[in-house]
């Protein structure tokens, strides 16, 4: 692909690349969680989401940042992006050696306060998860970094059909198990990643890629692994301060609650699957064009162009936001008996994606100046929050406590996150819209958790006029960009 080709790609055609993949993931995945909680009760469910803690830490501390590093400079004129993958992978799995023998040593008290069992095949799950989570992420982020949209879909729809024909497998031998669900996340990740390594080397072989095309110099560069550890390192922090605030809700549940109790949550925060695909497409989306925006663009038009994504993502995932609430009890119907309490814990959970995603946009600041360290910030103020609220919250409401928890954590790991970032690289957000659009979606949350059915509904209708007023610029906006779009398309 040229650099005129990638010139003439509308943002809106970029996106739907990268989410038509994911629509149809969603769609998948109403029909795999349903299924996986009408075979395994709640409690064993449950132990699916400390398994997904788990390997989220491990990765943490593997990964080191340097999937990060990644991202910023692929763009760097004249980079051997060959070598900056091999390098920053390299760092990778040097560490995911340590971290297995640590992990291996210690497992049997560990898998004992996790799933309340063990056994070496849930020792070697968590292993093989961690260890391809890895490579998923290194040759994964390479397609995004292509932005390669199609290719992005595909995987996540052969991966989302690959598991859900897994589980059926797995249930005919292990039954009402948890580890029905561990054996097809692996497999299927397993299966998705080998083919994206087979891929990569292939068309290196070819020497399709990886020398970047923007580049004036006559060399082609590559930096030395110090400097790309200088900027990945810090990023450990940011990591495992937002593994601790996605993470805390769960370990709370499971000290302070049942693993019923944490089936429950686990299942109204699969539920929320509508915006977290939402915001998981985003993100691959939006990563790679900002960063080649900073690099390539004016910072006017930089400056211009942030602030228009962030009015049109925060209007489309408080309508989302909206939405998903009214309608939390149809789609917790399909759950089956055992997972009623989840439309409880729906609404404030909706908080979570959203201020995450519009933290994607604002918190890009910090990263173009590498301050990444200035991200903890906001980490450690809302896992402070966080901590001490399920701490206060869970044993008296259990999952209802930790959901509440979650949703106000988010909103203030965004707002001290955000007004960091303006200090390293302003932009202008609109901030009073978004608190505004903040407060009408805390009021739903109540009005859903606390309030009778039709009196909830006329809160969140309400609530739909009011942004719909504040956020009229926004609507004008999409309406003509969408028409433009579909008027370029006929030609």
């Amino acid at each position: 692909m040229t650099g005129s080709q990638k010139a003439e790609k509308s943002p809106l055609s970029g996106f739907l690349s990268y989410f038509y993949g994911n629509f149809i993931v969603l769609l998948l995945g109403f029909i795999q969680t349903p299924l996986v909680t009408r075979l395994m009760t709640a409690d064993e469910y449950g132990k699916t989401g400390m398994f997904e803690t788990t390997v989220s830490m491990l990765y943490i501390f593997a990964i080191l940042g340097m999937d990060q590093t990644y991202i910023r400079y692929y763009y760097k004129n004249g980079i051997d992006r060959g070598r900056l993958l091999k390098n920053c992978l390299t760092v990778s799995l040097i560490l995911v050696g340590v971290l297995i023998v640590i992990y291996t040593a210690c497992s049997g008290s560990a898998n004992m306060f996790l799933f309340g069992k063990t056994g070496l095949d849930i020792t070697l799950l968590v292993i093989a998860y961690t260890l391809i989570s890895v490579f998923e992420r290194y040759f994964f982020l390479d397609v995004r970094m292509q932005q390669n949209g199609k290719l992005y879909s595909n995987i996540n729809i052969t991966q989302k059909i690959l598991n859900i024909l897994l589980i059926v497998v797995a249930v005919f031998f292990l039954g009402n198990d948890f580890r029905v669900v561990l054996y097809a996340m692996t497999l299927s990740w397993g299966t998705t990643t080998l083919f994206l390594v087979i891929r990569y080397f292939y068309l290196k072989k070819n020497k399709e890629i990886y020398i970047a095309e923007n580049s004036d110099e006559a060399e082609v560069r590559s930096y030395p692994v110090k400097e790309l550890l200088s900027y990945g390192a810090p990023y450990i922090l940011v990591l495992l301060m937002e593994w601790l605030l996605s993470s805390c809700d769960r370990v709370a549940i499971r000290t302070w609650s049942s693993f019923e109790e944490l089936g429950i949550y686990t299942a109204a925060m699969k539920i929320m699957v509508l915006l977290i695909t939402f915001k998981t497409t985003f993100v691959a989306f939006w990563s790679p064009v900002a960063m080649e925006k900073y690099e390539n663009a004016s910072q006017e038009n930089c400056r211009i162009f942030f602030k228009r994504a962030f009015d049109v993502t925060r209007t489309l995932c408080a309508l989302a936001a909206i939405m998903l609430i009214l309608f939390r009890g149809v789609i917790v119907l399909l759950l089956g008996r055992d997972y009623r309490g989840a439309d409880r814990l729906i609404p404030f959970l909706t908080l979570m994606p959203v201020f995450a995603m519009l933290f994607e946009i604002t918190n890009q600041g910090i990263k173009f100046v590498k301050k990444n360290m200035y991200l903890n910030i906001a980490s450690a103020a809302a896992i402070i929050i966080n901590i001490s609220g399920n701490a206060l919250m869970v044993p008296v409401l259990g999952g209802l406590g930790a959901a509440m928890t979650t949703g106000i954590s988010y909103i203030i790991y965004f707002a001290i996150g955000s007004f960091v970032a303006e200090r390293f690289y302003r932009v202008g957000y609109d901030y009073l819209r978004t608190g505004i659009t903040a407060f009408v979606l805390i009021t739903e949350c109540f009005a859903a958790v606390y309030m009778d059915l039709i009196p909830s509904v006329f809160v969140a209708l309400a609530g739909v006029v009011l942004l719909a007023f504040l956020e009229k610029e926004s609507y004008i906006f999409m309406f003509k960009y969408i028409k433009g779009y579909l008027k370029r398309g006929k030609n």
